[in-house]
């Protein structure tokens, strides 16, 4: 009998992605409806304590928080394994995205065309880093629909950085954020082959 390696047995590479934006861009929400496992949140209640701190403008049903991140895993047309990270929003969690950017293949930045500047400090930690990475719109009911081209000038984004619209609350939606990612990574010359979780 012989035991050589089978196609059939072949495991999917494993891919670490963010997931990132300002307080209130639907993060915990994308995470959670794209996993195929029951994410991992660290969510807190917002308090009394934060009323000063954090900015509910625009988001004033917010009621929780993410203080660590969110995690889940989805698989990507059997051949690749997506390990999700969600980064916390606030700044005063901000020291915790070093940690959870090592080994990322890129990142997808949701923006929030109410709150469109909560994105600024995503795209500018990945364009330091020359990761990559592409901008979800993440398409609120009730409010303005802007074309690509006035959200690509008012971040101030390259043209060879993607920019989609999604529903965070759409598994279909979020699943083809993460494609579009991964293709725009590999376009960029980054392999996922290898990557470290």
């Amino acid at each position: 009998m012989e035991f050589g390696r089978s196609d059939r047995w072949r495991l999917p590479t494993a891919i670490k992605i963010l997931i990132a934006g300002g307080f209130g861009a639907g993060k915990t929400t994308m995470v959670g409806a794209v996993s195929e496992t029951r994410p991992l949140r660290t969510e807190e209640a917002l308090t009394q304590v934060g009323v000063h701190v954090d900015d509910l403008a625009g988001v004033e049903r917010k009621l929780t928080t993410t203080v660590a991140m969110d995690f889940g895993r989805i698989t990507i047309r059997n051949d690749y394994m997506l390990y999700l990270f969600g980064t916390p929003g606030q700044e005063r969690f901000w020291f915790v995205w070093d940690e959870l950017a090592m080994g990322a293949l890129g990142a997808v930045v949701l923006a929030d065309t109410r709150r469109l500047e909560d994105c600024f400090p995503a795209v500018d930690y990945f364009e330091k880093r020359d990761q990559p990475f592409i901008v979800a719109l993440n398409c609120f009911e009730g409010t303005s629909a802007f074309t690509v081209g006035e959200v690509r000038s008012a971040i101030g984004l390259e043209p060879d950085v993607p920019i989609v619209r999604c529903d965070a609350r759409r598994r279909d939606s979020g699943r083809e954020v993460l494609i579009t990612l991964v293709e725009h990574a590999m376009r960029r010359g980054v392999t996922p082959v290898g990557t470290m979780l």
